[in-house]
């Protein structure tokens, strides 16, 4: 039976910690900035985690078998 294959697009876009937790970009942060606060868009810079009910389907995709 072939290898399992990773989710590519997952595999670029998560990222995970040394704690095991699944970081990700935020979105609403590439385009139309001009009607958002900078307040609004400061915060946008941070990363987000996933959420524990998320994080073992999105383990499946960044995972490598």
């Amino acid at each position: 039976m072939p290898k399992m294959k990773s989710n590519r697009g997952a595999k670029k876009r998560f990222k995970v910690t040394a704690s095991g937790r699944i970081k990700h970009r935020q979105n609403y942060r590439s385009h139309i900035l001009t009607k958002k606060s900078s307040k609004r868009k400061r915060k946008l810079r941070k990363y987000g985690y996933v959420h524990p009910s998320d994080e073992q389907r999105v383990n499946q995709m960044i995972l490598e078998s």
